[in-house]
């Protein structure tokens, strides 16, 4: 796979909160985390950030091991520190303590340079009639669709 095509997404986090600001983060990882996240072995799902004394965290990523990796291999789930400016950390910390917002990671790619970087956005969990409406929404747009295409 082409670090091009690297492409992993918390397709549930959209469903489920209204996101607000995105950020682009960088993540510390490890060798073999790295090299499984090229390989695309990756989950978002039920993964969450705090802010934690000034840096951002995120809890809950899957990161599978590395195949060839030896006894030197990953923890699967570990706390994962993400590298992000002193101004977009509070900015981040002041929108998040409000009631009901939360720090959603959104997706995962490898960039230009080879690092991986993480798209994180402020999102405010969506009530069930929300939902509703997000599918009520998707379905007329699958309608319209069908019907241009005949």
């Amino acid at each position: 796979m082409k670090s091009d095509q690297i492409n992993i997404k918390n397709r549930k986090a959209r469903f489920d909160y209204e996101i607000g600001d995105t950020y682009t983060a960088g993540m510390v990882l490890t060798g073999t985390e790295i090299k499984s996240i090229r390989d695309g072995k990756a989950n978002l799902t039920d993964s969450y950030c705090i802010v934690d004394h000034g840096e951002v965290w995120v809890k809950g990523m899957h990161i599978s091991e590395y195949k060839y990796g030896s006894y030197n291999n990953h923890v699967v789930r570990r706390d994962r520190k993400l590298l992000l400016s002193k101004k977009e950390i509070e900015k981040i910390s002041k929108q998040s303590s409000d009631a009901g917002f939360t720090i959603v990671p959104l997706r995962i790619f490898i960039s230009d340079k080879g690092y991986a970087k993480i798209i994180i956005g402020i999102g405010r969990g969506k009530k069930q009639y929300d939902k509703r409406q997000s599918i009520k929404e998707r379905e007329d747009k699958r309608n319209i669709d069908r019907l241009f295409k005949k």
